[in-house]
C-alpha cells in the first residue's frame, strides 16, 4: 500500500510559498510605486477633478512663472 499523503502535503506547501510569494512581490512593487506613502491618495483626487479646473490650475501656475 502506498501513501500518498506527502505528494498532497508537499504540494499544499508549495502552492502556499508561490501565493506568499506572489503577494510579497506585489507589496513590494506598490511600496516602490508610492501607494502607501503620504501622497497615495494623491490619484483619487486627480480623478475626481474636472479636466477644466486643471487646465485652469495649470495657467494659473504658467503666469505665475
Amino acid at each position: 500500500m502506498r501513501d500518498y499523503v506527502y505528494p498532497s502535503v508537499f504540494f499544499a506547501y508549495f502552492y502556499f510559498f508561490l501565493l506568499m510569494v506572489g503577494a510579497l512581490f506585489f507589496f513590494v512593487r506598490t511600496c516602490r510605486d508610492g501607494y502607501w506613502g503620504s501622497r497615495s491618495e494623491e490619484a483619487k483626487y486627480r480623478m475626481l477633478v474636472d479636466e477644466e479646473e486643471i487646465n485652469l490650475h495649470r495657467g494659473d501656475q504658467d503666469e505665475q512663472k
